[in-house]
């Protein structure tokens, strides 16, 4: 055991205990500031882990003194602590932008609840991300989509309640398979440890029973992951639920059913199995590309900026799950980035329109009109968020999609590689949009003059921006850890 293992558990443990006792302790400005220090708390933890894990190699942690896979076992590599890094610095910043947009959007007596289940939600994603037992990952999945629910739910549309509603009918579903897959491995190997199953597997590939795990497995992790066209639940869920909720799912939850569709094909049924004997590769990217034209023409003509985005996401998710099709390192390295860089870009920009909404109300492409002068540094940030997502150099999404373009003419695929760029313009058809209405169109008219965001909201979302900036022109960390994970998943280095 190692010595920092104990941090693993504290990721975990602590928003879920924070969780009930906002509730038990019943006041706002106690959720607030707990929600607050747990969520830079582990940050600082995932960040010390990251570093442990670079330096001594893969960390692990056996509860209760079981020794794995006898017991639950809690383990991270370069990929998982990369992941949680991710995940726990995003929560964080959308934490810090909570309370002044919390208390603008949700009622006073539901806002204690509802940092307790944003804190349950942050449990669960981080939960998913350490485990190293399969059946403890479906449960955490589940205390993540839970708690979602009920935060989408929350939305001042009653639209919200429909989109809630939706994603825990496709969510469940969902989660069904992703069990019944489970089920599956578990018959034929005895095992939940991911590691062991890694070794027992082999043995009995060409069972049906393995096969129909592995296929329940990808199209129940593929609901998660909201991949075309299994993404029907998500548009409504981000354009309705509040600005925090919509923040935190667009850089976080896609993100971690991506983490965990890596996971498996990669590491626990492994390339040969996932790419070679079943055609998954093909599979991945053909939706990839299909979701990437079909999500990207579809938010050009979308009047809810926040739906706009919303199905941006699809398209992007589409852009990673071409890249984990590839199954070569430099395909995988491409998809670990955007990873990375689309949850800082999605995270500026959902953030930047909670700025903006916070002055303006409801976020359609004629208000935000004029709002470059009114409301410069929150239009400056989603202009610079939307640049990122086009991919315009220096941005950090130039970046992954530079070597998703190079993963692809490695492999052959020179076809894809214009998709590719035809997408970066759909992209920038929808983002130039925003970028018309907020600086060259005519402020609507109105009673009162509009002012800018508050500093409180601003500061999480310029961390953002300037994150973005940061890593497209800064790009040994995100490269590098990228590059030493997609080596250990594809067997192309230690």
């Amino acid at each position: 055991m190692n010595a920092p293992g104990p941090l693993a558990v504290l990721v975990v443990i602590m928003p879920l205990l924070a969780a009930p006792l906002c509730v038990l302790i019943g006041r706002i400005a106690v959720a607030r500031w707990l929600a607050l220090l747990v969520g830079w708390a582990s940050a600082a933890m995932a960040l010390t882990l990251l570093a442990v894990v670079e330096a001594n190699g893969p960390l692990s942690y056996a509860l209760g003194d079981w020794a794995p896979p006898w017991g639950i076992e809690y383990r991270l590599d370069r990929l998982g602590s990369y992941v949680l890094l991710i995940v726990t610095l995003i929560t964080a910043l959308v934490f810090s932008f909570a309370p002044r947009s919390v208390d603008r959007e949700i009622p006073e007596g539901r806002q204690i609840p509802f940092y307790s289940a944003l804190l349950l939600a942050a449990a669960g994603l981080n939960g998913i991300v350490v485990t190293g037992d399969a059946f403890n990952l479906f449960v955490f999945l589940e205390i993540s989509s839970l708690a979602s629910y009920a935060l989408i739910s929350q939305g001042y549309d009653r639209r919200a309640l429909y989109a809630s509603f939706r994603y825990l009918m496709m969510g469940t579903i969902g989660a069904t398979f992703i069990l019944i897959g489970i089920g599956f491995l578990y018959m034929m190997t005895g095992t939940l440890n991911m590691q062991d199953l890694a070794q027992r597997l082999p043995a009995v590939f060409d069972t049906r029973t393995v096969r129909a795990g592995f296929a329940f497995l990808t199209v129940g992790i593929g609901l998660k992951l909201a991949i075309f066209p299994l993404h029907l639940w998500l548009p409504n869920a981000y354009a309705f639920a509040p600005a925090v909720v919509s923040a935190l799912l667009a850089a976080t939850s896609t993100k971690v059913a991506v983490y965990v569709m890596l996971r498996f094909t990669y590491d626990v049924f492994g390339q040969e199995f996932a790419f070679v004997r079943m055609p998954l590769g093909s599979i991945l990217m053909l939706l990839g590309a299909v979701g990437i034209v079909s999500a990207s023409l579809v938010a050009v003509f979308q009047d809810n900026v926040k739906r706009m985005l919303a199905y941006s996401s699809v398209a992007q998710l589409g852009y990673m799950a071409l890249a984990m099709g590839l199954a070569n390192r430099t395909g995988v390295t491409a998809a670990l980035l955007h990873l990375f860089n689309h949850a800082l870009m999605k995270g500026a920009l959902f953030l930047a329109l909670g700025a903006l909404s916070y002055r303006v109300g409801t976020l359609r492409i004629g208000s935000l009109a004029g709002l470059g002068r009114r409301m410069p540094w929150s239009s400056a940030a989603l202009v610079i968020g939307g640049l990122s997502l086009v991919g315009v150099p220096p941005t950090a999404g130039f970046i992954s999609k530079w070597y998703l373009i190079l993963g692809a003419l490695e492999s052959g695929w020179w076809p894809l590689a214009l998709l590719i760029l035809a997408g970066s313009l759909l992209a920038l058809v929808y983002v130039w949009r925003l970028v018309e209405a907020a600086y060259f169109a005519r402020p609507l008219p109105g009673p009162t003059e509009v002012s800018e965001a508050p500093l409180t909201l601003l500061l999480p979302v310029w961390a953002l921006v300037l994150a973005n900036l940061y890593f497209g022109l800064n790009t040994s960390l995100t490269v590098g850890i990228a590059q030493r994970a997609a080596a250990q998943l594809t067997g192309a280095g230690p």
